[in-house]
């Protein structure tokens, strides 16, 4: 009885020590909610937005974004007309990337 009990004890540390190193083990993750891929912007306004979760660093196009408490970043930028790619990457305190891209298209006007 006591061995199972023993065993039980030391089935439940070692579950709540994976759970606990779950982060430590995972390195981050990158999702963008927007812009689509392809996506035009005839005004040249471009909202990106998603969450980069166990990131301490996200770069878009090298220039560091910043995120809140829920893991989720947004920024809004201006491009020229033609098109653009969008390269975003989070990085975790242990060094470990994850790379994301995007294409978009700012029409060119006709006069």
């Amino acid at each position: 009885m006591t061995k199972y009990l023993i065993g039980a004890v030391l089935f439940a540390f070692v579950g709540y020590g994976l759970m606990e190193a779950w982060p430590l083990l995972a390195g981050p993750t990158l999702s963008i909610d927007s812009p689509t891929d392809n996506a035009a912007f005839p005004d040249g306004m471009v909202t990106v937005r998603g969450r980069a979760e166990r990131a301490s660093t996200i770069l878009l196009n090298g220039s560091l974004l910043l995120h809140d408490q829920r893991d989720g970043f947004s920024s809004t930028l201006t491009f020229p007309r033609g098109g653009s790619i969008l390269t975003l990457t989070a990085t975790d305190r242990f060094g470990r990337t994850v790379t994301a891209t995007r294409s978009v298209f700012v029409p060119l006007t006709s006069d």
